[in-house]
């Protein structure tokens, strides 16, 4: 069971922060190589992108299930059903696998058609996520690897698993996009397939990881893995409503960003190079995400109460610490981060007023990310879920308000990301002070 130490919790952390870390210099990586090949494909594939990680955060709240049920038997010392719950979530995420692609290769291209104003870009997000739907089959494999290992605090495989994965997906997007390296020239196409070949590989990793790893060993786990009905009743009791929440934030970011298109391209352009900077933002947000989902778990599993509201305050601390170096460029030299991602002029000065204005939002969620996780931790997954929704549709609200009955300026359409971050914080606070969210038997 870990311990409270900062350099400890620093151990979880770091590695987790770092793979996100990895992950936005690919997102920024990506979006260099686009804007200066099409612009039309830069926004193409920035929309894209945000239908297939929307579709891939079903994946992500089954594996948070998982996490947060291994962890909470590690706590109770009940090593014999972390076989059962790792057998049940491959099984669970290949079900995913099958219905999201289903939904990518069948459904979405006459979404895209029918809600889309350009026609041109509508096509090119169809050619771009028909290519990534084949990641599917690929993260329902590595989400379930990876849930096992942040479960025991053992976050460094999968800061190998991403920097592998981010390494190939660089230098393959730079021979499949520009037909360099002795690649054949195919533009947006060759930057699905290098991120979908990219995940390939971090999967083929995780795998050989996992049969060599300790626990493998400790836990006889792959003797041990098997589909029971009961872990799949925990895992959907838990994981559900994580996959609902994840699914409903990332398409509310989706709806979004179609409303954009609608109001026009330099819109969308600006919206997306703000999108790409962004998530350098959620790299520390994310890695103490993981780590205290971790710790809440496991301490309640071992009845450890009081040591909760300590946990809570040195993961802020360090999350507000963390946000700082990785996002404090938004403040002091945004034009310079903008210019990164895309070099054209004309959209440098709006994308950096908009990405200064919403920065402190960002410092906001820092601290009241933990709260939500606490209570994703603790197992209260339907509560999140609520908060989650409520979250959601005041977002949408204002987003709707602000762009389709008011016609705003796009700098004060993104200050909607005020109100997502403080509902969410305030909701998740009221609920940790009135429940006993503490007992919660999962």
């Amino acid at each position: 069971m870990l311990d409270l130490k900062y350099s400890t919790i620093l151990k979880v952390a770091v590695p987790l922060m770092i793979s996100s870390f990895i992950q936005s210099i690919v997102l920024i990586t990506d979006s260099s190589f686009l804007s200066r090949y099409s612009i039309d494909a830069f926004a193409a594939v920035g929309n894209g992108g945000l239908i297939y990680i929307t579709l891939y955060m079903a994946y992500v709240g089954m594996s948070d299930g998982a996490q947060i049920l291994i962890a909470r038997r590690i706590g109770q010392q009940n090593t014999g059903a972390i076989g059962r719950i790792f057998g049940t979530s491959i099984i669970a995420n290949l079900i995913l696998a099958v219905v999201l692609y289903m939904i990518i290769s069948m459904i979405m291209p006459d979404l895209l058609r029918l809600y889309s104003k350009h026609a041109d870009l509508a096509t090119q997000q169809i050619n771009y996520i028909n290519i990534r739907g084949y990641a599917l089959f690929f993260a329902m494999i590595s989400l379930s690897i990876q849930a096992f290992f942040m479960a025991h605090g053992k976050t460094v495989v999968v800061l190998i698993s991403a920097g592998l994965t981010a390494i190939s997906n660089i230098i393959l997007d730079y021979g499949l996009i520009f037909g360099e390296l002795g690649f054949p020239e195919l533009g947006l196409e060759g930057a699905a397939w290098a991120s979908t070949i990219a995940d390939g590989i971090g999967m083929t990793f995780l795998i050989f990881a996992l049969l060599l790893s300790a626990e493998n060993k400790k836990y006889s786990l792959i003797k041990r893995i098997e589909f029971s009905t009961d872990s799949m009743k925990e895992l959907f009791k838990i994981g559900s409503p994580l996959m609902l929440q994840g699914f409903a934030a990332l398409a509310t970011w989706t709806v979004f960003f179609t409303w954009l298109e609608q109001i026009g391209k330099f819109e969308l352009t600006v919206s997306q190079n703000i999108r790409s900077i962004y998530f350098l933002a959620f790299v520390p947000i994310w890695g103490f995400a993981g780590t205290t989902k971790t710790y809440i778990s496991q301490y309640i599993g071992a009845q450890r109460f009081d040591d909760l509201p300590k946990i809570q305050r040195r993961i802020q601390l360090m999350t507000i610490l963390f946000l700082f170096v990785f996002f404090h460029g938004a403040i002091f030299y945004p034009d310079k981060m903008i210019s990164l991602i895309n070099p054209e002029v004309e959209f440098i000065s709006k994308s950096s007023d908009i990405l200064r204005f919403i920065s402190v939002s960002i410092f906001i969620y820092g601290i009241f990310s933990v709260y939500f996780q606490t209570i994703n931790g603790s197992g209260n997954t339907r509560i999140s879920f609520y908060i989650e929704m409520a979250s959601v549709f005041t977002y949408l609200t204002g987003s709707f308000l602000l762009i389709k009955v008011f016609k705003a300026d796009i700098f004060w359409i993104w200050s909607v990301e005020y109100i997502y971050f403080a509902t969410t914080g305030i909701l998740a606070i009221f609920y940790l002070r009135t429940s006993n969210w503490k007992n919660k038997i999962i």
